[in-house]
């Protein structure tokens, strides 16, 4: 009786174990959302760049409400990535960062399923993440 106790405890957790690589391979293989913003978005100048107050705020707020998909890093890991259809952005990729302020205000304006939109947001935190998005880079 404990030697089938055992073999169905190992069986559970081979099982457990395949399940949990299969997704994680699966989970990296998914394909990142396509988002564009509208030509109309380039003519949005950030009204607090280079504002180091700003930048530091935006870390804050993103560590609130970006990081859990997008990662503490930017690089679209977080904790709620595997959950979702489409990969998060990886805001420490060149796509992200050769985006224009305006385009990346935009985008966290307007949101793209599964991103919410943040027109919740005030205009000055929104742009306080594009400040902050741009340091990742740099990490």
């Amino acid at each position: 009786m404990k030697s089938l106790k055992i073999q169905f405890i190992l069986l559970a957790l081979t099982a457990t174990t395949m399940m949990v690589s299969f997704r994680y391979t699966f989970q990296q293989a998914k394909p990142m959302a396509v988002f564009t913003a509208p030509a109309s978005a380039e003519a949005l100048k950030n009204p607090v760049k280079g504002d180091a107050a700003a930048t530091a705020l935006g870390a804050t707020l993103y560590k609130k409400q970006c990081a859990m998909c997008h990662g503490d890093k930017g690089k679209g890991d977080g904790a709620a990535a595997a959950s979702l259809a489409k990969a998060p952005a990886n805001h420490t990729s060149p796509a992200v960062q050769k985006l224009s302020d305006g385009a990346l205000f935009w985008m966290i304006t307007n949101g793209n399923n599964p991103m919410p939109s943040y027109k919740s947001m005030t205009e000055a935190q929104r742009w306080q993440l594009v400040n902050f998005i741009r340091t990742l880079a740099k990490k």
